[in-house]
């Protein structure tokens, strides 16, 4: 395992070339509308006899295509693509499966399928929650819809939420179900930062619904699904063993670029974008737990282990950190993998993956991959 002490770590974060971070412009050839749902009817079997001890980490699965979102059940990782499908990775067997969803899936830019989160009854109803952007009169949107795994394919069973401002950058995208049982997304502003600060709109926010997606009667805007506002495109969501929610979310690109936060989510509470970033304040808005200053980690998927400590997948930085409970940025777990897109623990292990093949990493033969490390959760 690629880990470093806090100093050596810090000095690797502030020597990161660039201050781009999520929201650079991808290739032209990864802008196009891609329906998968409308072309992929059949498992495509991929041979994986890759399985191997690198660095601190086993490679279980490889060749996955702009994965985002890992969700674990029993001895299977399923594993969202943003072209709109969904690779089911059991022992050393990738299969893709194909999305079947009544607005097709729309892969431009930053968008596609992205959050995936599966039932916790997934065993028996086969159902899963996932976040994508689709087109409508020529406006890019996000949805969360259920998904229904049936004969090695997933088909839209019911819509939880339509509507969500969509961009070519900064459609946020993470789902997951929280600790009291309710189910969280995070969406970015649609590249329209005002959106993030008006609580009608559905953009720059974490939301907060029951299964069905209604709203909580004690969410903290009565008949709202707004649970905190004021953020540009947060992409992690976990919480700790004693009840803190965290988010990760990116900062600004070009001028003043970086400041990448960790916050502390409270119920509606106000966290500043696009009024305030980094140390800045301003009255009624929050300041983060830690931000990355004039430097970018771009980070993504989160975790929160046992003790405390908050492990962030990071973009630009290519690296996994780990944060100490406080927001101290503690050292680098692992390295040397290139874009790190989402981390989740399941079983004991903490589980990776790569996002090399989305446009603006530098794919190796085998990207994308799936990663286990042996690391106490």
């Amino acid at each position: 395992m690629h880990i470093r002490t806090a100093a050596v770590m810090v000095a690797a974060v502030l020597t990161i070339i660039g201050c781009s971070n999520e929201s650079k412009p991808a290739p032209a050839g990864q802008q196009d509308s891609r329906e998968a749902a409308d072309t992929i009817t059949e498992q495509q079997a991929v041979n994986n006899d890759s399985a191997e001890e690198s660095g601190g980490y086993e490679v279980i699965a490889t060749d996955l295509e702009s994965p985002w979102s890992i969700a674990p059940h029993e001895n299977v990782i399923y594993i969202s693509e943003r072209e709109g499908t969904i690779a089911r990775v059991e022992g050393q067997e990738l299969t893709r499966e194909a999305v079947n969803v009544k607005q097709p899936v729309v892969q431009r830019g930053e968008g596609g399928l992205l959050g995936l989160e599966l039932f916790p009854d997934f065993g028996e109803t086969a159902r899963a929650y996932a976040y994508h952007t689709y087109e409508t009169e020529g406006e890019l949107m996000n949805r969360i819809v259920v998904l229904e795994r049936t004969e090695g394919q997933w088909n839209e069973v019911d819509v939880i939420l339509e509507g969500i401002p969509g961009a070519m950058f900064h459609d946020g995208g993470r789902l997951k179900l929280g600790p009291d049982g309710y189910l969280y997304a995070t969406t970015g502003d649609a590249q329209q930062e005002e959106l993030a600060q008006q609580l009608e709109s559905l953009a720059g926010k974490i939301l907060r619904m029951n299964r069905d997606g209604s709203v909580p009667e004690d969410n903290p805007f009565a008949g709202s699904l707004v649970y905190s506002y004021g953020h540009r495109n947060p992409q992690g969501i976990a919480w700790s063993n004693d009840g803190n929610m965290y988010s990760m979310e990116h900062g600004p690109s070009g001028s003043p670029g970086g400041h990448d936060e960790l916050n502390i989510i409270q119920p509606g509470l106000n966290y500043g974008w696009p009024a305030i970033i980094g140390d800045e304040t301003s009255e009624g808005m929050e300041q983060p737990l830690y931000h990355s200053g004039n430097d970018t980690l771009a980070p993504s998927g989160m975790e929160v282990s046992n003790n405390g400590d908050i492990l962030a997948a990071g973009l630009m930085s290519e690296q996994l950190v780990r944060f100490s409970p406080d927001g101290v940025l503690e050292e680098i777990v692992l390295d040397e993998v290139g874009r790190i897109r989402d981390v989740r623990f399941h079983n004991g292990q903490l589980y990776v993956i790569t996002n090399n093949t989305d446009g603006r990493g530098n794919p190796g033969s085998e990207d994308d991959r799936l990663l286990r490390m042996e690391l106490e959760q």
